[in-house]
């Protein structure tokens, strides 16, 4: 339920225009970039749930319907390592490298995961998914920061 101290994001566009055109636009190149909209919408989501971001949860979980991700996949995001052959080698990979990410302030990055990762993704492919999971840290950070109404998260390109 929204608060009164609330934000639109309608707001925050009037508020800070360049600044929200430069985030869409990162999120414009980084899609065009080639990475799979999919696995790029599972990462979005995990790493939205680590960072408690309901206004990009909300978002991204409904994107991910769109793209007809699986209901499983979706579901079981936050048990991700438990779900065997759920996910595939590569999705493993992805999300432990979101999630090293995630919580690199207080844990230095474990070369095993950039290994792993290496043996799924080109090096662009790489910087890619980083700059993706960069790009919704960066939203997760402003949106909760700002308390961004999540029901009016629809249409907003986070």
């Amino acid at each position: 339920m929204p608060t009164s101290t609330t934000l639109r994001y309608a707001d925050l566009a009037a508020r800070a225009p360049q600044a929200v055109e430069a985030l869409l636009s990162l999120g414009r190149a980084i899609d065009a970039s080639g990475l799979s909209k999919q696995l790029s919408e599972l990462l979005k989501i995990r790493v939205s749930q680590i960072n408690a971001c309901a206004f990009c949860l909300n978002f991204h979980l409904k994107y991910a319907r769109k793209l007809e991700v699986s209901a499983q996949k979706i579901d079981m995001l936050p048990v991700w390592r438990e779900m065997g052959t759920l996910y595939s080698p590569a999705e493993h990979a992805a999300l432990a490298w979101a999630e090293a990410l995630c919580y690199m302030p207080g844990t230095p990055l474990d070369p095993a995961v950039r290994e792993a990762l290496s043996k799924h993704f080109s090096a662009d492919e790489i910087i890619n998914l980083t700059l993706s999971i960069g790009h919704i840290n960066a939203w997760n950070r402003i949106a909760g920061g700002l308390s961004l109404d999540p029901e009016l998260a629809a249409g907003t390109g986070s």
